[in-house]
């Protein structure tokens, strides 16, 4: 193998350990024991080399997560230094630690300043799972208990956990687990599917009065907060029309409503903005944070409050009856601590907003502008989705496109480049500090894989 480092077992060897012991995320278990999986062995930069010594350029940034890339060598610093020094404790027992301390006060700088308290988790699943509480708790306090019903959107993810998964609007997730109670949903603003006749602005206003018919629908009384993701993410990429969020943030302001913005995927320079709210004009009550957090590197997320909630909550909630054994985790946070120092101190978000974003995009335009296959470019900063399109006229899709989508995300990693499908549409968020030379590679690689996808769908 020409590689830069040696695997200390065969690929065929790490498959059949991983088949018996492990059921993986979001796939048919048998059929993958049967294909075998890759077996990723090292990262650098935006690039991963598989154990047989295949390069890939990972143009999804891991899971929107690794916003410096891999091999960050003061990331690394920060998590030997932190375990040197104080390897874990608890924020149980009337305790705290510098580090948490630290990240917190350089997170809030980073914020808008109506925010002023976090509750840390170990994922965005689990911040999703404690916005449901916290959300229900500061109702309590304020002496309207009623107000639980949580609204979420369908084909809107907010995690894998019954809860987090209940507020998401993924129905294949709610056949497996369940629901729980007071949980009700909304159409999603996908206007290119779902539009008809309406104009981009007059579907965007059909959805979120949407929201207004089902706060008067289940009572205003009772409902506790509206979450949704600024951009879905895991259900395309899809950005709502410029008209959507003022009129949601209209209605939950005037039905008294808690808008809740999960901001995993959107957060931390994603959309060349620290945070995709700020992206789109809109001015979350909680926003939920992970993934880029500690550019992946290790699990940290957390329950960002506004100041008007987390007051409520310390001067008269009494107990927080809430608490994570890792919850603020000194190494964590000492790498999260490190991640941001680097994306402010580096310009990386600025670079995303004035530079990469903009050349990523003018790319795909060019690329896939006129592309017989492509019917929509949707995305902003370092994050972007193209629509498989049958007939672009009518925005009439495959019926199989879920399945043209899958081989298109196959053909990219022959290709060696890992783009995503999901539904027909192929998405793509590279880590933030991809050069301009990686962009044009991840773009080629991606049209080589669109038109391998054309040719099979009669397009090309």
């Amino acid at each position: 193998m020409n590689l830069p480092f040696e695997p200390q077992r065969q690929t065929q060897d790490y498959q059949a350990s991983d088949a018996a012991h492990h059921i993986h995320a979001f796939v048919d278990q048998k059929a993958l024991n049967a294909e075998g999986p890759r077996v990723m062995v090292r990262g650098e930069g935006l690039y991963l080399w598989d154990s047989e010594g295949k390069r890939y350029l990972d143009g999804m940034s891991g899971l929107w997560c690794t916003q410096l890339g891999y091999g960050r060598k003061d990331l690394t610093a920060a998590a030997a230094a932190q375990m040197d020094q104080l390897a874990y404790y608890n924020m149980f027992f009337h305790t705290t630690h510098p580090a948490v301390i630290e990240l917190s006060e350089l997170l809030f700088s980073l914020l808008p300043g109506h925010y002023s308290h976090v509750i840390y988790t170990n994922s965005g699943s689990e911040a999703n799972e404690v916005l449901i509480r916290t959300v229900r708790r500061y109702w309590q306090v304020l002496g309207k208990p009623q107000k639980k019903i949580m609204i979420g959107r369908w084909n809107g993810y907010h995690g894998s956990t019954l809860a987090a998964s209940a507020l998401g609007g993924m129905k294949f997730m709610h056949e497996m687990g369940g629901l729980i109670p007071d949980v009700s949903h909304i159409d999603e603003p996908y206007w290119y599917a779902q539009g008809g006749d309406l104009t981009p602005a007059e579907f965007g206003r059909r959805c979120a009065l949407q929201l207004e018919e089902k706060i008067l629908e289940l009572g205003a009384q009772n409902v506790a907060g509206f979450i949704a993701e600024p951009f879905q993410g895991a259900g395309g990429m899809i950005f709502p029309p410029e008209s959507y969020w003022p009129e949601v943030q209209r209605i939950c302001r005037q039905y008294d409503v808690l808008l809740c913005a999960d901001e995993v995927i959107g957060g931390f320079g994603r959309t060349g903005e620290w945070f995709a709210h700020q992206y789109f004009g809109f001015e979350p009550d909680t926003l939920s944070i992970a993934k880029g957090l500690t550019s992946g590197y290790l699990p940290m997320g957390g329950l960002v409050l506004s100041k008007r909630m987390a007051e409520a909550l310390v001067e008269r909630g009494g107990v927080f009856a809430h608490g994570l054994t890792y919850s603020g985790h000194p190494v964590a946070a000492a790498v999260a601590l490190a991640n941001l120092k680097a994306l402010r101190d580096e310009g990386i978000v600025r670079q995303v907003k004035d530079d990469t974003g903009p050349y990523l995009h003018k790319l795909l335009h060019e690329v896939f502008g006129n592309h017989p296959l492509i019917g929509e470019i949707q995305g902003t900063g370092l994050l972007a989705a193209l629509q498989f399109v049958e007939d672009k006229g009518t925005r009439k899709r495959f019926a199989n496109e879920n399945d043209l989508a899958w081989q298109c995300r196959t053909f990219g990693f022959e290709e060696g480049v890992i783009i995503r499908s999901t539904l027909g549409r192929m998405i793509m968020a590279p880590a933030l500090v991809a050069s301009r030379v990686e962009l044009d590679e991840l773009v080629d690689k991606t049209r080589i894989a669109v038109d391998r996808t054309a040719r099979i769908a009669g397009k090309l």
